[in-house]
């Protein structure tokens, strides 16, 4: 099983590499620290699977899980991160993870996932999964008022319109409020989000998975 390591961390990776490559049958064939590597190492190395943190220097793993799974065929990617909250679980799943795991997860479970994830399975620790099913039990678990805490409902429901790519005069439409309404409420996400442009906040709110329709 060839598998390859996204964290920006050397002694994290190393010690991963290490736990990975003392079981039979997994070499790690590549290392990547930013987002920006991720296309070629896959490219240059054809890993079976991914190992993914969710921070990196560049970016969010998030795209960079987005971006493999826009690929066929695409390695399956396991998220192993410090975040543990509902928010960042829930833009992994629907990034196109595979499984996720918090780091300080043990040696035999972390091996145990990387297996499965590579044989096309998910998996998630037990409290992660036991999260999901909670979550997946609310009417709409990619509301934007969860994954962003600071916001109004109405600035969770206009930073979700303005993710799908409406703009202000649609919104306004849409809400059926006045357009200038709108634009303080975009300019309140903006200092909420600290964000100086739309295009960053429609950033901030694909990486945690709104903007679907």
């Amino acid at each position: 099983m060839r598998v390859l390591i996204v964290d920006d961390h050397p002694l994290f990776r190393e010690g991963l590499r290490a736990a990975l490559e003392s079981a039979e049958g997994i070499v790690v064939v590549a290392e990547a620290e930013r987002v920006g590597d991720v296309p070629e190492a896959v490219a240059r190395h054809r890993p079976d699977m991914v190992v993914m943190d969710l921070s990196l220097p560049d970016g969010s793993g998030l795209e960079a899980t987005r971006r493999l799974a826009a690929d066929r065929p695409a390695p399956p990617v396991l998220m192993l991160t410090m975040a543990d909250d509902d928010g960042s679980l829930l833009a992994a799943l629907q990034a196109g993870a595979r499984g996720y795991l918090v780091k300080g997860a043990g040696r035999e479970e972390v091996l145990h996932a990387v297996r499965t994830v590579a044989a096309g399975g998910a998996v998630f620790g037990a409290d992660v999964a036991e999260r999901i099913t909670a979550l997946l039990a609310g009417a709409r678990v990619r509301e934007a008022g969860q994954l962003f805490p600071a916001l109004t409902a109405r600035e969770a429901e206009v930073l979700d319109l303005v993710a799908r790519g409406l703009d202000n005069r649609r919104i306004a439409r849409e809400l059926v409020v006045a357009e200038k309404t709108v634009r303080n409420h975009v300019t309140h996400i903006f200092e909420k989000l600290h964000v100086a442009t739309r295009a960053e906040a429609v950033a901030r709110a694909r990486d945690m998975g709104l903007g679907d329709s």
